[in-house]
């Protein structure tokens, strides 16, 4: 595995501590200016570093809820690794649920140099009080779901993923770096799915249709509702760089010429690119459906939930083993 520190370039400790902010003679409010001044003019952020809470808190959040997401969407595909096709397939696909959960891991180490511990973390996300992706609520009913996850429901994630590897905090940018390169292997994993299906059968165009009709309107909340990048806090600290509606129009405007290309129809008659603008019209996304189905209301949601609860209760034998204090030696 590739060390994330290694991906990219940090200020030595001498210069951190050397950044006006980590100066402890300063009160507060000039600490919090420098800060302030640094993050918005481009600047990184170590965990070593000082921040004020309200960053820290914005970072924490957003970066849990991403790991949760890749702990939870392991659970969709994971179904089908013992239904696949063909033995490739099968390889494939466990390479991928592998990955998904290396990235988990990943991402809560980030996240507990915040100061929340893994394991608070994971006993928030069993107990619903904090989210994951809506589009991991939903049942995986054939195996053109798989290709449609792996293809779109991973490219709609991506562009939100490239847009982090300039995030202000620092450990997160870099362990995006590694997440998107593997996640591009999955979109080319799915992509092959979803174009051996297309031109297969006319059973199997027709099942990735019927896919692609059902996880549409997932894929178009997936990004969340618009927002005023005005009044966006993690747009301003830049724990992230784009807005809802600006990583909607980047997938659309990639992925709609794709599908097309392939012969699928879209489930939206309202979908079409205004030639003037090159702005991307479309039915307006079910809100509602989203903020039922990410508190934990959605189809599958207290299903997965379950399932994660009774592993993590069938493997608390092995956490206490590992973690245990060790014994003295028996003289």
């Amino acid at each position: 595995m590739t060390d994330p520190l290694a991906l990219d370039p940090v200020l030595p400790l001498t210069e951190r501590s050397a950044l006006p902010f980590n100066d402890e003679q300063l009160d507060h409010d000039e600490r919090y200016r420098h800060f302030e001044e640094h993050v918005t003019g481009g600047g990184k952020v170590e965990s070593t570093d000082w921040m004020p809470d309200e960053y820290r808190t914005a970072v924490l959040r957003f970066v849990e809820m991403h790991a949760n997401s890749e702990l939870m969407g392991v659970l969709p595909e994971r179904e089908w690794i013992m239904r696949a096709p063909t033995l490739r397939r099968k390889l494939a696909l466990t390479a991928k649920v592998q990955d998904e959960v290396g990235h988990a891991q990943l991402l809560y180490r980030v996240a507990e140099d915040l100061g929340k511990p893994r394991e608070a973390m994971i006993q928030d996300l069993l107990a619903g009080k904090t989210k994951f992706h809506n589009v991991f609520h939903y049942p995986t009913k054939s195996w053109a779901d798989i290709g449609i996850i792996a293809w779109l429901v991973d490219a709609a994630a991506i562009v939100a993923q490239q847009a982090l590897r300039d995030s202000s905090y620092a450990p997160y940018a870099r362990t995006m770096k590694k997440i998107c390169w593997e996640e591009s292997v999955h979109i080319m994993h799915g992509r092959d799915v979803v174009l051996t299906m297309a031109t297969g059968t006319a059973d199997q165009r027709a099942s990735i249709q019927e896919a692609l009709d059902r996880w549409w309107g997932p894929l178009m909340q997936m990004h969340g509702p618009r927002s005023d990048r005005a009044k966006d806090r993690d747009l301003h600290w830049r724990i992230k760089a784009k807005t809802s509606e600006e990583l909607r129009q980047e997938f659309l405007g990639i992925y709609v010429p794709r599908i097309r290309e392939i012969g699928l129809t879209l489930p939206d008659p309202d979908l079409a690119l205004d030639p003037a603008t090159g702005v991307w019209g479309y039915g307006e996304p079910d809100w509602n459906e989203l903020r039922t189905v990410v508190t934990n209301h959605g189809p599958k949601s207290q299903e997965r939930l379950d399932f994660r609860r009774a592993n993590w209760d069938a493997t608390q034998w092995v956490r206490d083993a590992i973690l245990s204090a060790p014994r003295a030696a028996v003289a």
